[in-house]
């Protein structure tokens, strides 16, 4: 099953060198989850091959035009697409009344209904799951109201071995139980452990969304031994009075943060208009953190089934990397 990171844009409060602000999307099999949703983020899909039609929740992390304009242009598009499907947004208070505002302006109403659910802001508690995942949201250090997002896959069943199925004649009424994680007890009274009935299922893979935000330790419990951790690095240290006045963060910060959440791997982005070549932030995050990315537009990262390795392909759609 995919899980798999696409990077719609990287760039801070304006495009900038190619690079759209910011919005992402997460693959989880066939689910696609709308990570923020910045200018020119259809655009990014239509190059990509994402279908908005596939996407059922957005989450946003706060309400700074970068992160949301994309948005009114992307329900318009759906809805004149035939969109009947509600979507669900997830945001700190006051998108409804944005986007609601922005509806009448243009006369208009959507072809589908829109579900808002305002996320507790100082808070860090889990607002969403569905059959793959649960989603946890989480504050961050920004001007206005910030979150974080946690997208952790949720536990599955064990898996059976063949075998031992026509080994001891189990009941196909009695799979589930052991699938569960109980232990089977044969009709003669023999107890056979879990362990030599089933197989454990692959690791479960996470990632981490953490946008907009000064460096902020407080936040590192919340994302601890993530696999994948996306992370603002607007800055290099060369501006670092500059991130703490804005309350962004520098590569090396958000370096820091990834190695005290023993993260399996960053990738940086949020990138401001004055750095036309990143290569610089990815290296002085490497000092302190050495499995580092740019999550540069059009760049996917995805976790294996089993392994949870990590392959990296960029714009070109060409492999990049891939190791553990």
């Amino acid at each position: 099953m995919d899980f798999q990171l696409t990077v719609l844009g990287s760039s801070g409060a304006v495009p900038a060198w190619g690079r759209f602000p910011s919005a992402q999307v997460l693959r989880v099999g066939h689910k696609v989850y709308l990570i923020d949703c910045g200018e020119g983020a259809q655009m990014r899909m239509q190059q990509l091959g994402v279908r908005p039609s596939r996407i059922k929740q957005v989450f946003i992390s706060h309400l700074h035009g970068d992160h949301i304009l994309g948005l009114m242009g992307l329900l318009q598009s759906m809805s004149l697409m035939g969109r009947e499907q509600p979507l669900t947004i997830f945001s700190p208070p006051g998108l409804r009344q944005m986007i609601e505002a922005f509806q009448q302006a243009l006369s208009g109403k959507l072809r589908f209904d829109l579900q808002f659910v305002a996320l507790p802001l100082n808070a860090h508690e889990q607002i969403f799951e569905d059959g793959h995942l649960s989603v946890w949201s989480f504050p961050l250090k920004h001007h206005h109201m910030t979150v974080g997002y946690l997208f952790r896959e949720k536990v599955r069943a064990r898996k059976m071995r063949p075998e031992c199925i026509s080994r001891y004649q189990i009941p196909f009424t009695d799979i589930p139980a052991i699938k569960a994680g109980s232990d089977w007890v044969s009709p003669q009274g023999q107890r056979l452990p879990n362990t030599l009935l089933t197989k454990a299922p692959p690791p479960l893979r996470s990632y981490a969304y953490c946008c907009d935000t000064a460096w902020e330790p407080k936040i590192v419990p919340y994302i601890a031994e993530v696999d994948l951790l996306y992370h603002d690095a607007t800055f290099s240290e060369t501006h670092a009075a500059q991130a703490a006045e804005t309350q962004h963060s520098t590569a090396r910060q958000a370096a820091d943060i990834a190695r005290r959440a023993r993260a399996g791997a960053l990738v940086l982005g949020h990138f401001s208009a004055r750095y036309p070549d990143i290569n610089p932030l990815v290296e002085e995050a490497r000092e302190v953190f050495p499995n580092v990315w740019a999550g540069l537009d059009g760049t996917s990262f995805s976790l294996d089934f089993r392994s949870k390795t990590l392959s990296v392909t960029g714009p070109g759609r060409e492999l990049v990397w891939s190791g553990g």
